[in-house]
């Protein structure tokens, strides 16, 4: 059994303060202006805060084309990328009958990452609901394969979403980890109890930053805080960009104050996260350790996600050489995952695939 104390930041080397994402894509020019945005990172006054500002622009897909750092003449044609990039990584609908093939003889275990995986990407993160199809489709999965919602969500906000008790909610970015309460047999008994929280001694830690950010980012219009009880979210998809120099400057200086804090970003979102070994990968082989299959040959896990942070549980079954990772994605983006789906309306059609194959094979069984 893997142990799971806290990791302090005295004990690991410290990271960067702030990420930056890699142009994903073939563009060895666009990568070589992103890296040297990296290389130029600051933590001291003003330039933290342009850093910061960087950063946000460098992690907001719709800022690419337009961002003053990259002239039209960086930018590659998206159709020739895009043609190559399938080429790396196919549909997973078109090669539906090769994973099958892949995964025979194989116990499936299902990883699906919540935002822009299950429920679109939408302004208000309060509102991103899940569609009944989605849910009938995650519940058919569960149904027959140990599923598993990973995300950067806290576990109670992801199940108000989701509510199905069949399932494993990892919350937080794999930092709280919580079993089912109900569930059909391939559920062992034992997993019903699961809690998994790797970073607990920061929960105090982690409100006060909340509060605090929470006050502060009052003056920026449309500027969302979420406290997702391990990690905070700054949701600035509703600030305009003339403003993001004033959010960076609120957040920095109050990060600055943490040291035992690190900040990350998604789309466009900025996550403040403990300093910890532990991420979606981390909880990824946490639960197959739980279910019994940490050495297992005969298990063959799929994990379905939009978000960097997806990149390490994807970056695990590469390592493992076992299943498989699928990139949610319309654009060419640099991963480990092995196949694409478009959107959530795809994920939910390949997930209804899995079902229906599964009965149809039921069927031959008692035919």
């Amino acid at each position: 059994m893997m142990k799971h104390n806290v990791v302090l930041t005295k004990d690991i080397p410290a990271p960067p303060y702030y990420s930056y994402q890699i142009p994903r894509g073939k563009s060895a020019t666009c990568a070589a202006v992103y890296k040297k945005l990296l290389n130029h990172v600051d933590l001291s006054g003003v330039n933290r805060i342009n850093s910061l500002l960087d950063c946000m622009k460098a992690s907001s897909p719709t800022q690419i084309r337009a961002n003053s750092i990259l002239t039209p003449s960086f930018i590659p044609p998206l159709d020739d990328e895009f043609d190559d990039w399938m080429e790396e990584h196919p549909s997973a609908l078109s090669k539906f009958e090769e994973i099958m093939e892949m995964s025979k003889g194989k116990k499936i275990v299902m990883f699906l990452d919540y935002d822009g995986t299950l429920s679109p990407i939408v302004e208000d993160p309060d509102r991103a609901y899940m569609s009944e199809a989605m849910r009938d489709a995650v519940k058919g999965v569960a149904k027959y394969f140990p599923t598993a919602i990973v995300t950067g969500r806290c576990t109670e906000k992801v199940f108000s979403f989701v509510g199905l008790k069949e399932l494993y909610y990892a919350g937080s970015h794999g930092m709280d980890i919580v079993g089912p309460t109900k569930g059909p047999k391939h559920i062992k008994s034992k997993t019903k109890d699961i809690l998994c929280q790797p970073a607990s001694e920061f929960l105090p830690m982690i409100e006060e930053i909340s509060k605090t950010l929470e006050e502060k980012i009052k003056i920026i219009p449309g500027a969302k805080l979420e406290n997702n009880k391990f990690c905070v979210s700054v949701h600035y998809r509703c600030v305009e960009e003339k403003n993001w120099s004033a959010l960076a400057e609120q957040v920095g200086s109050v990060l600055a104050e943490y040291p035992q804090l690190k900040l990350t970003q998604g789309r466009k979102v900025l996550e403040i996260r403990p300093t910890i070994k532990w991420d979606k990968g981390k909880a990824l082989e946490f639960l197959l350790e739980t279910l019994g299959y940490a050495n297992s040959s005969d298990i063959f896990p799929i994990y379905i996600g939009d978000d960097r942070t997806d990149e390490d549980a994807f970056k695990v079954l590469r390592e493992r050489g076992q299943g498989i990772g699928i990139l949610v994605s319309k654009i060419p983006k640099e991963t480990d995952a092995n196949y694409s789906l478009n959107g959530p309306i795809e994920v939910k059609n390949f997930l209804q695939n899995l079902v229906q194959r599964k009965n149809l094979s039921l069927d031959e069984q008692q035919s």
